[in-house]
């Protein structure tokens, strides 16, 4: 295994069976092929988890696997490489890695949607083309410069016929992954900036060009003087697919799928209809892949598409395509390009093959007015290549179109395009730069005549219309309007992902889209909940977006999109809802953490709505109650509240809990150990003289001169004192309490029922009033305000049941 070349193998079977020509299937073949296939498919997850922190694609970590399989490292020790892929054993691994780039290519064409492609704007166009068009001119020039530096080696030939060598060189060079771009953007959170969106439109298209050329011009590099017929009959049987097969395939689906008749029997025969395309397009002399991807992009998109990919995903991009891609790293052999003593030379030929696409894209976002550094990260997300380059290069190793050096530095070439993407960028453009500080991302700050505008974060369509019943109660009028964008959250899960990236905004008008999928109902839904709040009120204006990402990371696309909104607040429902006993009970925990990693880092103020049937209570009657202990966040919540008050027929109560005695100390260990007890007095005393100011402008200005407007004080003096406070307070009763979640509260007494609290991100007082315990039938808007860092999470996060128990005899 030391010489890894392109090699037939000749195995000798004897087997008087003569219905299979092979060895003993049982006791071979399939022990070897499932070692073959858990080799491949643990070691790429491990890898996986390594290239995370890196925002690597699963293609670095496929390819990888047949890295380390390479002589100078694991390819070195023949035993080793033998007992894994045994002489007998490649043809089977061969086969089905194939059969799984078949149905690899039949989901891309699913992903792919044609009107979207033919309804793109101008600039993502061209920034599509000059990236295609810059490589076809330069890259044989770099072919030619490759040959000439390399030079003749006996031990590593060049290839001698190269004008296929060129075609194929050229083609992997112009082609651009659509799902690696949409994975990239999602790992950098740039997917929803005004930059992500043009590079996944023309990442689309430069996608579906490559496959045209792909279709035009490899017959030309594996048939030869046949190539014509093969070219002339693919086109055909293209066209035929899209204007006689596609109309009548979706009739028969859209039929099936609105009355929710499949089964999976009857999905049986879409596995049919790949393998009957691929074999109709090998027979044409094309690639099987042509076929397959032709059969996915006639298919109708939607429930069908979504139900489609959810069942076949995981068992071909979790276990067959890595078989085909790790083949691509064992082939890699960087021996050829260092053992030469002009690899200096190669290795500038490598970076230059890297930069043709930037430096084409480069020049189009320069026409277009844009930013260099916008320029530069755009070519450098559209350089990133996927399976068509991979592919390419198979066929090119396969059919020895390319010699071993040859594809050595391609290959390369390709993937050092594709691993220095999300490394660069976040060192260029950097998207997680922390966000400047701005006065008017808090309610407080907020000039009475400005625009308010604020995020409103959905699960469903039930928290959309939880989250319009609050909205309402902001008194959005004509000198300070309310500008809303309702952010609608999608999980990001497997290949799905790039085609609700890309089109869960705008549903396609045709054939068959009707049958929309479950995240494209929800948030039509969602969309026309809100679109109905602007036509209520003339000064709300609303827009309905999506984020797709994983769970895991979706605040930081809230973040971004609240910083390039430049809003004021965020609202976020909670993650329990009214359950027809009156209690509220948990609808999904990974709502709870995505709330709490909101508020750790937030770019403006953060509210937490606790909805108990609000959307009933009458708006012309209504009684808003803050409790006002100190602090940055209550005084976030009375500005809110004092937002409310305006509107008419809007009642509001003030309740100041004064801290004295024991109750008054000062915790010093929210400080860190070098600022001390010095730092938790002189904070404290700042924060006192805050709250004294802007409460005395609040009597002032309101409660002496309104009598819907009301304020009183009460002492505390120890920690059992708060949960009788409120008890007394919840007698009188309202509609909804305003608090603050308790960030800068230097108090022992608050430090200390922190650690009982269940719900950490709801703050001590929004924690009692929300237990079922408390039994208070209120709803509760929980509010922290920005500029004073965010919510901290440490050990509290997990509580024994134990503590839960006693804080909840204590309420």
């Amino acid at each position: 295994m030391t010489d890894t070349i392109p090699a037939c193998y000749n195995i000798s079977i004897v087997n008087p069976n003569q219905f299979w020509k092979t060895d003993k299937v049982l006791k071979t073949e399939l022990p070897i092929l499932a070692i073959q296939i858990a080799f491949t498919a643990v070691l790429s997850r491990l890898f996986s988890i390594i290239y995370k922190p890196l925002h690597q694609t699963r293609l670095i970590s496929q390819i990888s696997v047949g890295f380390l399989l390479t002589p100078p490292l694991l390819g070195r020790f023949t035993p080793i490489f033998e007992f894994i892929f045994p002489v007998n054993g490649i043809i089977n691994v061969e086969i089905l890695s194939h059969i799984g780039l078949i149905y690899y290519a039949f989901l891309s064409g699913l992903e792919m949607n044609l009107n979207t492609i033919l309804n793109v704007n101008k600039k993502a166009a061209s920034i599509a083309i000059a990236g295609i068009i810059f490589p076809i001119l330069v890259a044989p020039c770099l072919y030619a410069l490759f040959r000439k530096v390399y030079g003749h080696v006996m031990m590593f030939p060049l290839e001698e016929n190269t004008n296929n060598a060129y075609i194929l060189w050229t083609l992997i060079l112009t082609v651009t992954s659509f799902p690696v771009v949409a994975h990239t953007l999602s790992e950098l959170k740039l997917l929803y900036t005004g930059l992500g969106k043009e590079a996944l439109t023309a990442a689309m298209i430069g996608d579906t060009y490559g496959w045209i050329l792909f279709t035009l011009f490899v017959p030309f590099a594996i048939n030869g003087k046949g190539a014509t017929n093969t070219l002339l009959c693919t086109i055909i049987f293209v066209v035929v697919c899209i204007f006689v097969v596609r109309p009548l395939i979706q009739w028969f689906i859209d039929r099936k799928a609105n009355k929710d008749e499949w089964s999976d029997n009857q999905l049986l025969f879409i596995i049919m209809g790949v393998l009957a395309c691929s074999c109709i397009s090998d027979f044409l002399g094309a690639h099987a892949i042509v076929g397959a991807f032709t059969f996915g992009l006639i298919l109708p998109h939607g429930k069908f598409a979504e139900l489609v990919m959810s069942i076949s995903d995981d068992c071909v991009s979790g276990f067959l395509v890595p078989l085909f891609f790790s083949g691509t790293g064992m082939r890699l052999m960087l021996i050829t390009i260092f053992s030469q003593e002009s690899w200096p030379f190669i290795i500038m030929i490598i970076l230059l093959l890297c930069a043709l696409k930037i430096l084409g894209t480069l020049f189009v976002t320069f026409f277009f007015g844009m930013r260099i550094r916008d320029g530069l990260t755009l070519g450098l997300i559209l350089n990133n290549k996927g399976a068509m380059a991979l592919i390419m290069l198979n066929i090119a190793w396969d059919r020895t179109i390319f010699s071993v050096p040859t594809y050595a530095v391609l290959t390369s070439a390709v993937l050092l395009m594709t691993i220095i993407v999300s490394p660069v960028i976040n060192a260029i453009y950097k998207p997680r730069q922390l966000f400047e500080q701005n006065k008017l991302k808090t309610i407080q700050k907020l000039r009475v005549d400005a625009e308010l505008r604020f995020i409103a974060c959905v699960h469903n369509t039930r928290q959309a219309a939880s989250l319009i019943s609050i909205i309402e109660c902001f008194n959005p009028t004509r000198v300070s309007p309310m500008h809303v964008f309702a952010l609608y959250l999608v999980e990001l899960t497997g290949r799905v992902a790039a085609l609700v990236a890309a089109h869960i905004g705008k549903p396609s008008s045709q054939l068959g889209e009707q049958n929309l999928t479950r995240s494209q109902e929800e948030l039509e839904s969602i969309r026309n909940t809100f679109d109905g709040l602007g036509e209520t009120y003339n000064a709300i204006r609303v827009e309905t977006l999506n984020v797709v990402s994983a769970y895991t990371t979706i605040h930081e696309d809230i973040y971004h999109s609240a910083d390039e909104k430049r809003t004021s607040l965020i609202l976020l429902p909670f993650h329990k809802q009214l359950t027809l006993e009156g209690t509220l009970e948990v609808t999904s925990v990974v709502y709870k953490d995505i709330n709490q990693n909101v508020m750790q880092g937030a770019p403006c103020s953060v509210g937490i709505f606790v909805d108990r049937d609000f959307g009933l209570v009458p708006k012309m009657n209504l009684h808003v109650r803050v409790v006002f202990v100190g602090g940055p966040d209550d005084r976030e919540a009375l500005a809110i509240a004092w937002r409310m008050a305006g509107r008419s027929g809007t009642q509001l109560s003030l309740v100041r809990i004064l801290l004295l005695g024991e109750a008054a100390e000062v915790d010093a260990s929210v400080h860190n150990e070098s600022q001390g007890i010095l730092s938790a007095v002189i904070d404290t005393d700042k924060q006192k003289e805050l709250d004294e100011e802007y409460i005395s402008a609040f009597r002032l200005t309101t409660v002496h001169n309104s009598d819907i407007i009301s304020y009183s004080e009460i002492d505390v003096y120890s920690d059992e004192d708060i949960p009788v406070v409120l008890k007394e307070i919840e007698k009188i009763e309202c509609d909804i309490y305003i608090v603050g979640q308790g960030n800068c509260r230097n108090s022992k007494v608050f430090s200390n029922l922190l650690e009982w609290c269940e719900c950490l991100e709801l703050g001590v007082i929004g924690d009692i009033l929300v237990s079922n315990n408390f039994g208070s039938r209120s709803s509760v808007l929980v509010v922290q305000q920005y500029g004073y860092g965010g919510m901290v999470c440490g050990n509290n996060l997990n509580q024994k049941a134990t503590n839960k128990g006693m804080f909840e005899s204590i309420v």
